[in-house]
């Protein structure tokens, strides 16, 4: 029972990143952008005397765009060390404080241990994880706004554009190939963003059973019918909307008791035989899907919320009780992750 009690604090104390993180990766951030740009300008300078025409001026250009631009980034640096400096320190002091809450309730709970079995030592210990759950969840919350702050005055620099390679590169393979080569080369493709690009999963019609797809039919609570990807996806989606009506509980895993936002995903997925992890912002799992391809079983989520796509514009969700919501991207100034497909 002491476990069960301590489980939201300990979640808590594992929402906080180590304190080393964040520093460490400006910092190293900074180490690539400061190589990048030396090794840009080693190989502008090489060039600039060796290879000329129309695609070396177009490379060329390239190059020094990047080189201011990383050069303006490391200007800033300054800056976003000390952000990080802050963060880290406010991280730091953060898992401090909830790590000794978490140390107190636990010696206090031992010492009620040998009374747990009667109806006045449980009624003790759950006040007594209230209490413990209430001072955790402060500490959390003035971690959370500290490094929102922090957040704000890193966004509100001013960095530079970072140039992407575009027809640039088209100009420079075509240098490389014969007309007839370049003929069936077609246009050249740039660098592409798999968050931003056809690296997602697809859409309804690569699953219409009626052309061999695996798509599987999921009914609605208004009598509607959507399309789930496959078989587990669509059991997911009925588990899910089974849990309409269900208390928001935080921490909550029970089905039909007591539900959070992610416990009513991973008990959904769970049901149709697909492990996730219990965190909303570590649900980000599968295969990212864009907006106009999500489909039931789909997952949107946040930095601290998550919530499932049953079809028809419509999610559902752990609110208070479990609800049925248009599907949105915003949730209360939380950044979106995105939609995800589990099974994907």
């Amino acid at each position: 029972m002491i476990d069960v009690l301590a489980a939201p604090i300990e979640d808590l104390l594992r929402c906080v990143a180590t304190e080393d993180s964040v520093d460490s990766a400006v910092r190293t951030g900074d180490r690539h952008v400061a190589g990048a740009v030396r090794a840009a300008t080693d190989a502008s300078s090489a060039l600039s005397g060796v290879w000329t025409g129309t695609a070396a001026d177009a490379a060329l250009s390239s190059v020094r765009s990047s080189i201011e631009a990383g050069t303006a980034l490391i200007a800033h640096a300054g800056e976003l060390e000390a952000a990080a400096a802050e963060a880290t320190e406010s991280i730091a002091r953060g898992r401090a404080e909830l790590s000794a809450v978490l140390s107190s309730f636990l010696s206090a709970a031992g010492v009620l241990l040998p009374a747990a079995l009667t109806p006045a030592g449980q009624t003790a210990l759950v006040a007594l994880a209230a209490e413990h759950l209430e001072r955790a969840t402060v500490v959390y919350a003035r971690v959370r706004a500290e490094l929102d702050a922090l957040a704000a005055r890193v966004a509100a620099l001013v960095l530079p554009e970072i140039p992407r390679p575009t027809s640039a590169i088209d100009a420079i393979v075509r240098s490389f190939v014969s007309p007839t080569q370049a003929a069936t080369v077609g246009d050249f493709q740039p660098f592409v963003d798999p968050q931003t690009s056809g690296a997602t999963a697809p859409g309804h019609r690569a699953y219409d059973p009626a052309d061999g797809g695996t798509g599987t039919s999921v009914t609605l609570p208004d009598g509607s019918t959507s399309l789930a990807p496959n078989s587990r996806a669509a059991s997911a989606v009925r588990f899910a909307l089974d849990q309409q009506g269900t208390p928001y509980v935080w921490g909550g895993t029970t089905p039909g008791q007591g539900l959070d936002c992610s416990g009513l995903t991973q008990s959904a997925y769970q049901h149709a035989g697909v492990d996730i992890p219990r965190l909303a912002s570590d649900q980000s799992v599968g295969t990212p899907v864009d907006v106009e391809n999500v489909m039931p079983g789909d997952l949107a989520v946040w930095d601290g919320h998550v919530a499932m796509v049953v079809g028809n514009g419509q999610m559902v969700e752990a609110g208070d009780p479990v609800s049925v919501s248009p599907i949105r991207t915003s949730n209360s100034g939380m950044g979106f992750h995105g939609f995800y497909r589990p099974t994907a």
